[in-house]
């Protein structure tokens, strides 16, 4: 019997180009990505640059209901703050990496610099995908409870912007003194409640986290969500973890353990602060489910990157 093949849906050629001018590339790329996008073939029915906060929601919203493809220009944060205006939408969502991680790119394959992003999105297909939810709060990638959150509420604007991840290893080696580890709860939908004692938890959508692969056996769109926890209560354990998980060593597989489920409760004591996407915008305890097949974005084709 032959396989059938799935028919590729192109990209949408009309686009509307929204950066977030406050990531950490996003002033300096903006007339980069606008002119390669016009020598790409995108056609642009308009590109605005955001410098104010209060700006990005309501241009995106009008953006949406112009065009076919919107493209956002910026951080994982940036991508998850405006991802629930697309759901339920037929645009496009595509965006080019500006910020300091990119897990969402490294999530779907998409390239981190400007060429290579472009690339997919002038030649790229659609792809459906789930997104993360947390009480009632959409992402595109990951959540994280722990050492992240506390990188993220306090490291100087600066130090991101000039060192990106370099600036974030530095901070989280002073945040590692203030480092406490927690019990975690996790109860399932059955009724099954597991307890570990856990350094970090992520919540996970996407496979990358911090920049790095922390899912090797999961899809975007597989219809489940993810929480993996780095078990122990020693901070030097977090950082072997990371050591060997940024390595590949085959021991970094002893230092996590993983739930899956289509919706589960989170519990964590003490209670603690949630990063999401590299913002800090929930607190445990949380409900954390997948909405499947939520939007469509701009991703490549298979084996369009591979080397």
């Amino acid at each position: 019997m032959l396989a059938t093949k799935l028919k590729v849906r192109p990209l949408p050629k009309q686009a509307i180009l929204v950066v977030n001018a406050m990531s950490r590339r996003g002033a300096d790329a903006f007339e980069e990505v606008r002119t390669k996008l016009i020598d790409a073939g995108v056609e642009l029915l308009e590109a605005h640059a955001i410098d104010q906060p209060e700006q990005m929601e309501r241009t995106v919203q009008d953006a949406i209901a112009k065009a076919p493809m919107v493209i956002l220009g910026g951080g994982d944060g940036s991508l998850s703050t405006n991802v629930d205006l697309f759901m339920g939408k037929d645009t496009v969502f595509a965006f080019v990496p500006l910020g300091t991680a990119n897990s969402f790119a490294g999530t779907l394959g998409i390239p981190k610099d400007i060429d290579g992003a472009i690339a997919v999105i002038a030649s790229g297909t659609r792809k459906r995908i789930d997104l993360g939810c947390i009480d009632g709060d959409f992402f595109v990638n990951a959540a994280a409870i722990g050492l992240s959150p506390m990188i993220a509420k306090t490291v100087p604007h600066n130090l991101k912007r000039y060192l990106g991840m370099v600036g974030y290893l530095l901070w989280a080696i002073r945040c590692a003194f203030e480092f406490r580890p927690f019990r975690m709860v996790i109860e399932h939908e059955d009724g099954h409640r597991d307890k570990v004692w856990a350094t970090e938890a992520r919540i996970a959508n996407g496979t990358h986290h911090g920049g790095v692969e922390i899912l090797e056996n999961h899809e975007i769109d597989s219809g489940e969500i993810v929480i993996q926890a780095v078990t122990g209560t020693s901070v030097w354990g977090l950082a072997w973890s990371w050591f060997a998980t940024v390595l590949r060593l085959r021991s970094r597989h002893g230092t996590t353990c993983e739930f899956r489920g289509r919706r589960m409760r989170l519990i964590t004591r003490p209670e603690l602060d949630i990063s999401i996407d590299g913002e800090i915008a929930a607190r445990t305890p949380v409900t954390v489910s997948v909405a499947r097949g939520a939007i469509e974005v701009a991703a490549p084709e298979d084996g369009q990157f591979t080397t």
